[in-house]
């Protein structure tokens, strides 16, 4: 590629005032009234109103956040991006930086809960409207996990050094997806940067859950969590509510002695990732194995609150046998071994693939780091975790637009969809009382965004 013109015959000036950045937040915004955003963030945000209407027009307000956010804002100077060329005549009520910044910073604990309780409807309304969790009514998976999202300077409410040893806030995410499907946010939470991953997560675990039954999610739902979240109360939350658990083990002294007791043959071998083929052996060669045993958890509390389910145990060929942790015995020399507590009704293999399966809610984890939760743009806690609750509902959005969009737009990064169907750049013409966009020829996702938008347009079905 080069210049086709010398550069003396180029210039720029910026002066057009039909033109528009985000063409594709249109019908990302018509999806978002669709389902009820406006409505559901003005019955149940109430903010005190102050002299300067600080608490007025919540749901204006919300709208500039998450369709900034849509469009790839990650703080709040860059919601500036919404007032450009025809965005005021393509969108009302759009607001300036400065009146979402008083908006979260008016935020309390109570109305970050209001907030709560506006994605916890809003995220049923995207699965009624769009094909958001295909399958869900057969199976679907509910992952909880926690994340730094860090932080610098000393002006940051709630800041310091938690498990990862990096200075920052605790953001604890709680996922839905289906096998078919990409995964969506049920339930977020923004805790102190020492918080204990497991501080709160049975409440949190059953608001995941019920958010996800409300979501179509009513055949088989298991509940996947990593080590941290290893205790009685989160296993019995998932089980109080029909939920079924995959909890990955901590390796105490009962759990070795679990799995010391398995029988050399109960061991089967997988094919785990990378694992090759042995067209002599007839077998994967990847020194993975895996096996079950009956095990009985959380003997220390009372009876009512222990949980007999079988622990799926993985082991794996140590290539470095100088690595074994201190106090292990000589069957931990060779192998090192994961253990994962379930009651998934599933077969061995498929419970401990569907397992290791958890790694999903990382791909969320990166998706809205490198998107709305780039930053904790505020010193107050509280706007903050304001902050996190609605990029939830715009990476909620965003993924339900590609999902009416096609096949391959269901399934891609939030950051791709903004790429191919939201920073579309158009020109906007008002003729006979209708606006056109008008899209830039030959654009290579042209019918996903057709797509997208006819679907949106559409008459309401009754």
């Amino acid at each position: 590629m080069q210049s086709s013109h010398a550069a003396a015959a180029v210039s720029s000036t910026f002066d057009d005032p039909n033109l528009v950045a985000y063409g594709g937040l249109e019908p990302v915004v018509r999806l978002a009234e669709r389902c009820g955003l406006p409505t559901l963030a003005g019955e149940h945000i109430r903010l005190p109103v102050s002299k300067d209407g600080t608490g007025s027009f919540p749901a204006a307000k919300l709208m500039s956040l998450v369709g900034g956010m849509a469009a790839g804002a990650d703080s709040i100077a860059d919601m500036d991006r919404l007032r450009h060329g025809a965005m005021g005549r393509l969108f009302s009520g759009v607001r300036a930086p400065s009146t979402p910044r008083s908006f979260l910073r008016s935020f309390t604990h109570g109305h970050v809960k209001q907030l709560h309780a506006v994605a916890r409807r809003f995220l049923p309304e995207l699965a009624r409207h769009t094909p958001l969790l295909p399958g869900a009514d057969q199976v679907a998976y509910a992952d909880i996990d926690d994340t730094i999202r860090r932080t610098y300077g000393y002006a940051k409410q709630g800041a310091g050094y938690g498990y990862s040893k990096v200075k920052g806030l605790n953001a604890l995410l709680g996922i839905v997806s289906t096998p078919l499907s990409a995964p969506v946010i049920a339930a977020t939470r923004l805790r102190k940067g020492p918080s204990n991953s497991a501080r709160g997560a049975a409440a949190f675990a059953a608001e995941t859950i019920r958010t996800a039954r409300a979501c179509g999610a009513s055949g088989l739902l298991v509940v996947r969590a990593d080590s941290a979240f290893y205790g009685a109360d989160v296993v019995n939350s998932c089980r109080a509510l029909g939920a079924r658990f995959s909890v990955t083990m901590r390796m105490n002294a009962s759990v070795k002695a679990a799995i010391a007791h398995i029988d050399e043959t109960a061991w089967t071998p997988i094919k785990y990732p990378k694992a090759v083929w042995d067209e002599e052996g007839q077998c994967w060669i990847s020194d993975a194995e895996i096996a079950e045993v009956p095990y009985t958890a959380f003997t220390s509390k009372p009876k009512k609150q222990q949980v007999t389910a079988r622990p799926i145990v993985r082991r794996v060929k140590r290539l470095n046998p100088d690595a074994v942790p201190a106090g292990q015995g000589s069957l931990f020399d060779t192998w090192r071994y994961h253990a994962a507590f379930t009651d998934s009704p599933l077969a061995l293999r498929d419970a401990e693939r569907d397992h290791r399966r958890h790694a999903v809610v990382e791909q969320v984890i990166a998706d809205v780091k490198n998107s709305a939760f780039a930053h904790a743009p505020s010193g107050r806690f509280q706007a903050n975790a304001a902050w996190l609750a609605l990029a939830a509902l715009a990476h909620n959005l965003t993924r339900a637009a590609g999902a009416l969009a096609g096949t391959f737009h269901a399934r891609a990064t939030t950051a791709t969809i903004r790429d191919h169907l939201i920073n579309v750049p158009a020109r906007l013409a008002r003729s006979a009382r209708r606006l056109t966009l008008h899209l830039p020829e030959r654009w290579p996702w042209s019918e996903d965004f057709t797509q997208l938008f006819s679907t949106v347009h559409a008459p309401p079905a009754f």
